[in-house]
């Protein structure tokens, strides 16, 4: 019938219009074609439909993939193949343990600095990495680390008590020691301010039963905190005279986390 000759005359020029060699030039210079070409071109309208559609797919197709780029740029650094790879953030850690001379590593009940708060500072910590210990971009001064860039630290730190009764002891004495004791283990910061800033105190109150030949406690805290380069950070206990500095069971350390 003439309207399905019509229909496919139609369809013939249409996929003519699609099949020609110069199709990918048209596509690219539809907006500079002439008004009197465009209406002796009678593939024009199809060439002008097409383009329009291949761009905006083309645009869409980009705009989505710059999108995923930047995305992933925020989560992870740019690294290809034959470049090294940025250097990891400066490790800022300490692990100190107990001195095996305990006597020598507690001060004197006596404190003569006026910064000293409560306790008795503990100042000979092992640092030389004998056994666990260690300090990376951190300074050991008389029993305090030494902060060396402002950020937020884990701090920890866990003491040792024992006590083993002695038959040469005077009984009044030991009548004392078995009366209940607070075991209190402190960390300070010092800082600019005039005296120490308590950060963590950690304590349990313990009677020695008198059947038993000695007693065994262990005191640990830890806990995040924000401090500031140059600020020096040490530990004090109570009951200096029963502390135990084995180095598996008595510490001191930090480590940076941000």
């Amino acid at each position: 019938s003439p309207v399905l000759q019509l229909q496919d005359s139609y369809s013939k020029s249409g996929i003519a219009c699609l099949t020609g060699e110069e199709i990918g030039n048209s596509i690219q210079n539809l907006d500079l074609v002439e008004s009197e070409d465009r209406e002796a071109d009678p593939c024009w309208q199809v060439k002008w439909h097409l383009g329009k559609l291949i761009k905006k797919m083309m645009s869409r197709s980009y705009e989505e993939n710059i999108s995923a780029i930047n995305v992933e740029g925020t989560l992870t650094l740019p690294h290809t193949e034959g470049q090294t790879p940025r250097s990891p953030a400066r490790r800022i850690a300490a692990h100190l343990t107990g001195s095996s001379s305990r006597r020598s590593a507690l001060s004197s009940r006596i404190n003569p600095l006026p910064r000293r708060g409560i306790g008795h500072k503990i100042n000979n910590w092992e640092s030389s990495r004998k056994g666990h210990s260690f300090l990376y971009n951190v300074e050991l001064r008389n029993g305090e680390l030494v902060i060396p860039q402002t950020g937020f630290y884990y701090i920890y730190s866990q003491i040792y008590f024992r006590f083993r009764e002695n038959e040469n002891e005077d009984s009044d004495l030991l009548g004392q020691i078995r009366n209940p004791k607070q075991l209190v283990q402190y960390v300070y910061k010092l800082t600019n301010y005039p005296e120490p800033i308590l950060l963590m105190k950690s304590a349990r109150t313990s009677c020695w039963s008198k059947k038993a030949e000695y007693g065994l406690y262990s005191i640990y805290q830890g806990g995040v905190f924000q401090l500031k380069r140059e600020d020096r950070i040490f530990v004090s206990v109570s009951n200096s005279d029963i502390v135990d500095m084995d180095k598996e069971a008595s510490f001191f350390g930090a480590f940076m986390i941000g």
